[in-house]
């Protein structure tokens, strides 16, 4: 079986046509699409992380409030920017999410993306230190996040107040939660360095890397390489991997009203520069359901993880996302997913 998730970015926009226009709107709508993804029988409902944007910026509220609403569907992040994160209050609210979840948290981590802000993570008091990078800098914090969640002591015991002396571990503990971490990998070199942690691959919509070949086969070779390094390091369960499209089946003069006019351009892979270097792509799968199934089934990172993530246009609503979604499931259905 192959597990079908949504991921919403949780953009809000007071412009024409949208239907979700403030904070609040993105917040409660996304409440409101999980629990109607979760009767449609999708597996899992995602968001995004992006600071001084307006879109989803502090996830653990709504995701304690997903998991409230829901009783059975996967509720997670793709990805949370571990730049900006206090380790150990993070450990804190990702436990607590998760307990109200029973156990259903699936967080995605990673270093970022580009974003509006300079250095935007030095605001929230987060500097890398002399000859660290930003990026030693997300890992550091995810090292920390992910010993505390397993039960690590994180600070020293008072004995005037515990008649103790020794570590304090974080509290709440939920059991369970460090083997559902997922670090967002956008290279090959990053895949292998994720499996070496132990950590569960999640790969976007684009790689910060070409070789020329398309997105798919691109990307397949960074989870072929992530599964190689995991077996090399030893791990005892099963990794699980997510791989993120951009699917919008046309069923109704709606559908093609909002997406029939996409062109060639989205409907194949692009190059261009991302943080320096290059980055490839990957294309939308747009069209009649019957096309879409085709074209997924020749997607070889698609066919070798266990989870897609479709990303959703948020500002469309509940309702329209929720008619999106389910036609997406029947595309799943017709490649076997289910």
């Amino acid at each position: 079986m192959k597990r079908i998730g949504f991921l919403s970015f949780g953009h809000w926009q007071p412009i024409p046509g949208s239907k979700t226009r403030t904070a609040k709107e993105a917040l409660l709508q996304s409440i409101d699409l999980a629990v109607a993804a979760e009767e449609l029988g999708i597996d899992g409902a995602y968001v995004r992380v992006h600071h001084f944007a307006p879109q989803l910026a502090s996830p653990f509220p709504l995701l304690a409030a997903i998991g409230a609403r829901t009783k059975r569907i996967e509720i997670g992040t793709a990805v949370i920017d571990m730049r900006y994160e206090n380790p150990l209050y993070m450990a804190e609210d990702a436990a607590a999410a998760d307990l109200i979840s029973g156990g259903r948290l699936q967080l995605g981590i990673s270093r970022g993306s580009p974003e509006p802000a300079l250095h935007g993570y030095e605001s929230f008091g987060h500097v890398p230190a002399d000859g660290e990078t930003d990026a030693d800098l997300a890992r550091s914090h995810a090292e920390v996040f992910r010993a505390a969640i397993a039960g690590a002591g994180a600070a020293h015991a008072d004995p005037k107040m515990t008649g103790a002396e020794g570590s304090l571990a974080i509290q709440p503990q939920s059991p369970g939660l460090p083997d559902r971490i997922w670090w967002g990998s956008g290279t090959r070199a990053t895949a292998v360095w994720t499996a070496e942690q132990g950590m569960n691959l999640m790969s976007s919509t684009l790689l910060t890397e070409d070789t020329g070949v398309p997105f798919h086969e691109l990307q397949a070779e960074q989870l072929a390489q992530y599964r190689a390094a995991w077996k090399a390091a030893g791990h005892k369960r099963e990794p699980r991997v997510s791989v993120s499209r951009s699917i919008l089946p046309i069923v109704s003069d709606v559908d093609r009203e909002y997406f029939g006019g996409m062109g060639s351009r989205e409907r194949s892979d692009q190059v261009g520069h991302l943080d320096g270097g290059l980055a490839r792509f990957g294309k939308s799968y747009v069209g009649e359901p019957e096309q879409i199934v085709e074209e997924l089934a020749k997607d070889t990172a698609v066919q070798d993880a266990d989870t897609v993530l479709v990303t959703v246009p948020n500002q469309l609503g509940v309702a329209y996302n929720a008619h999106l979604l389910e036609n997406v499931k029947a595309i799943g259905s017709e490649l076997g997913w289910s």
